[in-house]
C-alpha cells in the first residue's frame, strides 16, 4: 500500500498466509482484519477497495490488517470454496489481534461474506465493516445493528435490492452510494470518508 507496509508471514491451516500491515507498531487505537473479493475472480489484498478500508483505519489511528486468502499471492493451499477461508481469517485473528485493543473486522464482496462469518466464530469483534457484501452466493451470517454496510446503488455484481433483504430482517442501516458501481470506480475517496466520519460519530 506504501513504503510503511509490513509484510510477514502468518501460520494459516493450509500453510502460509501471506500478510500486510499498516498503521502503527505501537500506540495503535485498535486492529482491523480486512477481508479480500474472490480469489477466483482477481481478488487480493492489494484490490483497491481493500487498500482504501486499509488507508481509512491507518488515518483513524487503528492498526490495519490485510492478508491474501490461501492459493492467492504467497499464500500456501488452493480455494475451499470459502469454508476454508473463514478459517484462514480466524488465522490472521488470533495472530494479531491485541488482547488490549478493539478489534474491527473488515472486508469487500467475498471478503464481507468471510468476516461475517469469522465474526461469528470469534469473541470480542467491536464492529464490523462491509462493503457490498456477498450475500447472494455465500451464506453471510447475522450480524449485529452496529454493522456498517456500504453498497452501491448500481452494484451488478452483488445486486443492492439483495443486500437489502438480507438487512432488513436484522435492522441493519445500509449506506448507499448513489450510481457506485461494485469496484467503487471514481468513489473510493467517498468510501474512505464515510468509514472515517462512521468512527469520528461513534467517538465518544
Amino acid at each position: 500500500m506504501n513504503t510503511g507496509t509490513r509484510r510477514l508471514v502468518s501460520a494459516g491451516p493450509a500453510g502460509a498466509i501471506e500478510t500486510a500491515i499498516d498503521g502503527p507498531e505501537a500506540g495503535a487505537r485498535g486492529v482491523a482484519v480486512l477481508c479480500h473479493p474472490h480469489p477466483l475472480h482477481g481478488g487480493t489484498m492489494d484490490n483497491k477497495v481493500v487498500q482504501t478500508l486499509a488507508r481509512a483505519f491507518v488515518q483513524l489511528g487503528w492498526r490495519a490488517v490485510r492478508f491474501n486468502f490461501r492459493g492467492i499471492g504467497a499464500s500456501a493451499g488452493t480455494w475451499d470454496a470459502g469454508r476454508g477461508e473463514v478459517d484462514d481469517a480466524l488465522a490472521v485473528i488470533a495472530a494479531h489481534r491485541d488482547p488490549a485493543l478493539p478489534l474491527v473486522l473488515g472486508g469487500f464482496s467475498f471478503g464481507g461474506y468471510v468476516a461475517t462469518q469469522a465474526a461469528a466464530r470469534t469473541e470480542g469483534v467491536e464492529r464490523l465493516v462491509l462493503i457490498a457484501p456477498a450475500v447472494v452466493n455465500f451464506p453471510a451470517a447475522p450480524v449485529s445493528q452496529q454493522t456498517l454496510v456500504v453498497h452501491g446503488e448500481a452494484d451488478d455484481v452483488v445486486p443492492l435490492a439483495a443486500v437489502l433483504d438480507w438487512a432488513r430482517p436484522q435492522a441493519v442501516p445500509v449506506t448507499v452510494i448513489p450510481g457506485a458501481g461494485h469496484f467503487f470506480h471514481g468513489q473510493l475517496p467517498l468510501l474512505k470518508q464515510l468509514i472515517v466520519g462512521a468512527w469520528h460519530r461513534q467517538d465518544p
